[in-house]
């Protein structure tokens, strides 16, 4: 995968890719409509917000009680929970599961948790097959790529590149390839037989739930269930604040999840799984495990950035963001994406490894706004460049700057008395196009050309007199009168 510190050159390619900015602007007015119109539908949103982000909190605030509370519910089930701290642990936890069932192949629903860990390729190294039954990932799975989006992998990929994939990978012959439908029903009939066959079926988990011990999954396929039933052994990845304490509380969430991320009331498969087959089930797994994954979570819940633990991964920031919407996934170089990946990444993969990510955004406020659980993301995201300020992650020509700045604004003549050359210094550089091209190279953007050579507060003070004069010329003509 590309870098988070490859952010400028990956988000420079990004605009240049004419098919990515096609399906980016298709898919992001999808998105967006499709939510307004799911929440116009209740009657008092914000009330259902304010339930799903006081049960996330609550467990947030209990966290170690509620984790043991399901692993001891899972294990009246007849299942298994394994803790793993990082992202190695889980890897090696899941391969001697595999092992233990003798696993040749694996069918896989999207799990973000497998993609932090890089799981596929884990297993895939030691000789097991991995098949993503997910369309969007079993598409960039056939393209060899990485998820784009958290909700939609193959959000990046237009409908003809997807036919082009299936023609270059699927040895049926000549078909008809246009229709939506004809590449879904392609991907059910190539992925039939892995459901068939598979030793070991891995999903994610959208919610654990620590009074019944079960697992919520949400999924719009139905791969999710038949993943979770047919093999021998279901083994689910899921992250530590994943927790919910009961089932109001996991319904409180669930009634937010979908309307956030798809536009729906409900995700059309929204599923319950608590531990193996039972004697008098019909279907199921022989063997049922969870194996939880901190990596770096428990540092994240004890520090200044901890409400980023409510994300419930609904994508809702990324949707609305312009800097994801002109850029897509790929550019921000790790698995979590968008605004909540601007924070996220930093805290878990280190400053130093994400430095462009925290300023690559426009801090229009539009993620917080519709972040469904109420997540400050811009204050976190300033709260991270104060940080890098700190610590010294930032270039030396910004933080010459920055001080520059902070001692100017300080002063407030001082800096009212500077503002009026630095306009004139700015108009005149913004006109010349060898400066305006080197500053495009180097930072992507336009030099804005200021309509005004005033400062706002002269221009305040001049509409103010203005304004005065009129009064008075109104005053004096109707005194004449």
């Amino acid at each position: 995968m590309t870098a988070p510190n490859h952010f400028r050159t990956q988000s420079e390619a990004a605009l240049k890719d004419e098919q990515l900015q096609t399906a980016l602007a298709r898919a992001k007015s999808g998105f967006i409509n499709k939510r307004r119109k799911a929440i116009a539908l209740v009657d008092d949103f914000d009330v259902l917000k304010l339930r799903a982000q006081t049960a996330k909190q609550k467990a947030l605030d209990n966290l170690d009680h509620y984790l043991r509370l399901f692993e001891a519910n899972v294990k009246k089930h007849g299942g298994q929970v394994h803790y793993a701290k990082t992202p190695n642990d889980l890897n090696q936890i899941v391969y001697g599961l595999c092992q233990q069932y003798q696993a040749r192949l694996i069918t896989k629903g999207k799990s973000m948790i497998s993609e932090e860990t890089g799981l596929n390729a884990f297993l895939e190294q030691r000789g097991i097959r991995m098949a993503e039954t997910d369309l969007g990932e079993y598409i960039i799975q056939l393209a060899h790529e990485k998820p784009s989006h958290i909700i939609a992998p193959a959000v990046h990929k237009t409908r003809q590149q997807v036919a082009e994939l299936f023609r270059d990978h699927h040895a049926l012959g000549e078909r008809d390839l246009e229709e939506i439908r004809s590449l879904v029903d392609e991907a059910r009939a190539m992925l039939r037989e892995d459901f068939l066959n598979a030793d070991v079926g891995i999903t994610g988990a959208d919610l654990l739930i620590a009074e019944t011990g079960g697992i919520a999954l949400v999924t719009n396929e139905g791969n999710g269930d038949l993943t979770a039933t047919l093999p021998r052994a279901h083994i689910v990845t899921a992250s530590i604040e994943k927790v919910v304490a009961d089932m109001q509380d996991a319904a409180a969430v669930l009634e937010l999840l979908a309307r956030s991320a798809t536009g729906q009331a409900m995700s059309t498969y929204t599923s319950f799984f608590h531990g193996p087959k039972r004697d008098d089930d019909l279907d199921g797994p022989e063997a049922f495990h969870v194996v939880v994954l901190d990596n770096g979570r428990s540092n994240i819940l004890t520090s200044k950035y901890r409400d980023m633990m409510r994300c419930i991964k609904c994508g809702a920031c990324l949707n609305h963001c312009p800097v994801y919407g002109a850029t897509g996934g790929h550019a921000y170089g790790w698995v979590y994406p968008g605004p909540m990946g601007s924070v996220l990444t930093p805290l878990m993969k280190g400053l130093e490894k994400a430095k462009p990510l925290p300023n690559a955004s426009s801090f229009c406020g539009r993620c917080a706004e519709v972040c469904p659980m109420g997540i400050p993301l811009p204050d976190l995201l300033r709260e991270l460049r104060n940080d890098q300020y700190k610590t010294k992650h930032t270039g030396m020509v910004s933080r010459v700057l920055i001080r520059i700045h902070g001692l100017a604004i300080a002063r407030p003549k001082l800096y009212q008395s500077l503002l009026v050359p630095m306009i004139r210094i700015w108009h005149w550089i913004s006109h010349r196009e060898g400066i305006q091209a080197l500053v495009k190279q180097r930072f992507q953007r336009t030099l804005p050309t200021p309509i005004e050579r005033k400062t706002f507060i002269q221009q305040w003070q001049d509409r103010q007199t203005k304004q005065q004069q009129k009064i008075e010329q109104q005053v004096k003509h109707g005194d004449n009168q």
